[in-house]
């Protein structure tokens, strides 16, 4: 499975993003698909997930209410909503692609493919 990541940008506080993350092969259907995020000196950190079957979601506490996840199996793309922008939103964002079981929904580890990553800078 390879995963690009697009959508990224500049934006005010308080403002909205949708990033995209479109994935190749056929079995896209068979994954769950998360975003992470990046920032310089810090660990990846879990941002939201929607799982292969049942199409639930997860998301961490930071972004619950403000960030929605969803997929569109046709078109094998998993999108992430970005509302209520703030200024510690501001990261490199990674899809991530894998069959994780629920304890491991919010790990890097959970994970088993990775896109490349796109740039959100959320000004103040």
């Amino acid at each position: 499975v390879q995963l690009q990541a697009s959508g990224g940008g500049l934006v005010q506080a308080g403002g909205s993003l949708r990033l995209s993350c479109a994935a190749s092969g056929p079995t896209f259907s068979r994954y769950s698909m998360a975003w992470f995020r990046q920032v310089p000196g810090k660990e990846r950190e879990f941002v939201a997930a929607v799982r292969s079957s049942g199409g639930y979601t997860y998301y961490s506490e930071s972004v619950k209410g403000r960030f929605t996840i969803s997929r569109d199996v046709a078109k094998n793309t998993v999108d992430l909503q970005m509302n209520g922008l703030k200024p510690e939103d501001t990261a490199v964002y990674v899809c991530a692609a894998g069959t994780p079981i629920l304890s491991s929904l919010r790990q890097n580890s959970g994970y088993n493919y990775w896109g490349q990553g796109t740039l959100v800078t959320v000004s103040s």
